[in-house]
């Protein structure tokens, strides 16, 4: 189901004026130059990497703390060996003002800079440009729920601009990217996706001057098996050494996930996720409900051992035992044991969605199973849609394209893809699935100052927080530098920042991460 589809991921200026840092007004006038086309009177603007980069100055509250920054939208290009431009890529940068380098001061080269990106394969980086890291983020209702339209921006005073320079980046064929002299489908692979974004990634720190300074990599979902292989190849290709990885609910190991006949790994890995959402709604026994903690430990206990020996044993499994684990599974998810029955005590996602409040008309979101919706029919054994998407796709749409333009100053006529289709992608894999951990290892052992922050949701169905720890656990590092691996968990779903409580935590989070 969702899961063999895309895993995108998924405070008011004091002043607002144009302005190059650094620069006379007559070159600034040159960055802020392109004017929208009816005002013009000629054809359709479409910028590429020969357009300057837009600038502008605001100014917003971190933590109490009075943080002014320089916003450049821009298009990158991506060259080859020979110095041709294969694509453009779309980017937004912030710098903290005062951080900016100048003649005799090397205190910009030194300052963070984070390289942020959604995952999909095929999403924009609109969900952590605005709604998690970025100095304005999109209002959602606090629980993450749909608010009513029309949707409106705010001051993110959770950003973490204070400790870090950002950097979005919009794939090729995703927000205002795309191919230039080839085709866009030549782009669509885990190798050429790391060229492409690893090229990126060495010409803007080449332009900005910033090869001493600290370098991060956040990556969400699909953006996490990106993040890995792009550590690997930023080393073997420039020599690039990252200071750390932010990996927020993402897949490292595709075997965690994937529900095909034969491979039983996704359904222990996916039990806590169930646990968790069932808790959510109150569908637990009275002692479980009671305390989540208690809950989710008894689920990752069961899950790791009766329920693996349960599944290693197919139908040779003796009745006797099958019927303690359907009754365990059956009060560890909510479910009935009639449901747990008929799926073989192997439940997916789209099962537990459509089952878990049936008798409510109800079904879960799949990036976050807290939010419910109804669909056309009730009686198809699978939702129609994801109530959680639908919740965030309007809002986060509306809300990009009415900044860029409207504040960031960046006209373009194309539309901004926030989700594209980028389908068939060469996962490089055959005959397996594909497995971003080893190159993950791979840095790791030969720079041993990189440290990884994983964060995710509990009620993530689509990449349950525990395939992270099952992936991480497997791949070949050596025991001295596991403890360079950290975790933090969250109330909601794939999206946490989403739920203002989960949006103060990852705050706190990355930048205590930030801070060592």
């Amino acid at each position: 189901m969702l899961r063999t589809l895309l895993f995108i991921f998924l405070a008011l200026g004091f002043s607002s004026q144009a302005a190059s840092p650094g620069s006379d007004s007559k070159t600034n006038a040159l960055a802020v130059s392109i004017t929208p086309a009816e005002k013009r009177g000629d054809a359709a603007i479409i910028p590429d990497a020969t357009h300057k980069p837009v600038f502008t100055t605001n100014t917003i509250l971190i933590a109490g703390q009075r943080v002014t920054y320089i916003a450049e939208a821009g298009m990158l290009p991506v060259l080859s060996a020979t110095g041709t431009v294969r694509a453009s890529v779309f980017y937004v940068a912030y710098t903290r003002q005062g951080d900016k380098a100048e003649a005799g001061n090397r205190k910009a080269e030194t300052r963070p800079v984070t390289f942020c990106f959604n995952g999909g394969p095929g999403s924009s980086s609109v969900w952590l440009h605005m709604g998690a890291l970025g100095p304005r983020r999109v209002k959602m209702n606090e629980d993450g729920t749909l608010p009513s339209p029309p949707f409106t921006l705010v001051d993110n005073e959770y950003a973490i601009l204070d400790k870090s320079d950002l950097v979005f980046i919009d794939p090729v064929a995703t927000g205002f990217s795309r191919p230039e002299t080839e085709k866009a489908e030549n782009f669509f692979g885990d190798t050429a996706d790391l060229e492409s974004i690893g090229e990126f990634i060495r010409l803007w720190t080449t332009r900005h001057d910033r090869w001493l300074a600290p370098k991060y990599l956040c990556g969400e979902s699909y953006g996490v098996f990106r993040a890995a292989g792009l550590a690997d190849y930023l080393n073997r290709r420039y020599g690039m050494y990252l200071n750390g990885l932010i990996l927020v609910s993402g897949i490292l190991d595709f075997s965690t996930i994937i529900t095909d006949a034969g491979n039983d790994v996704p359904y222990p890995l996916a039990l806590p996720a169930y646990t968790a959402a069932a808790h959510f709604h109150k569908k637990l026994p009275a002692d479980l409900q009671a305390d989540l903690d208690k809950a989710l430990a008894e689920s990752r206990d069961f899950a790791k051992m009766e329920y693996v020996r349960a599944l290693q044993q197919g139908d040779r499994l003796p009745a006797a035992d099958r019927k303690k684990i359907v009754d365990e599974l059956a009060r560890l998810t909510g479910l009935t044991p009639s449901v747990i029955e008929d799926n073989h005590l192997r439940v997916d996602e789209a099962v537990f969605r459509r089952q878990l409040l049936r008798d409510q008309g109800l079904i879960l979101g799949a990036y976050d199973a807290r939010i419910t919706g109804r669909d056309a029919d009730p009686a198809s054994p699978y939702p129609d849609f994801d109530p959680s998407m639908a919740a965030v796709r309007g809002p986060f749409a509306a809300g990009v394209n009415s900044y860029l333009r409207g504040e960031l100053k960046f006209e373009n006529d194309l539309p901004y893809e926030v989700l594209a289709g980028v389908q068939p992608w060469n996962y490089g894999a055959q005959n397996t699935y594909p497995n971003s951990g080893t190159r993950l290892a791979n840095m790791m052992n030969q720079n041993p100052y990189m440290r990884v922050l994983v964060l995710g949701g509990r009620c993530d169905l689509v990449c349950p927080v525990d395939t992270m720890h099952y992936a991480l656990d497997h791949v070949a590092i050596d025991a001295a530098y596991r403890g360079n691996i950290s975790y933090a968990e969250f109330d909601s779903g794939h999206m946490m920042y989403a739920n203002l409580p989960d949006l103060k935590k990852l705050q706190r989070t990355i930048e205590e991460f930030l801070g060592k």
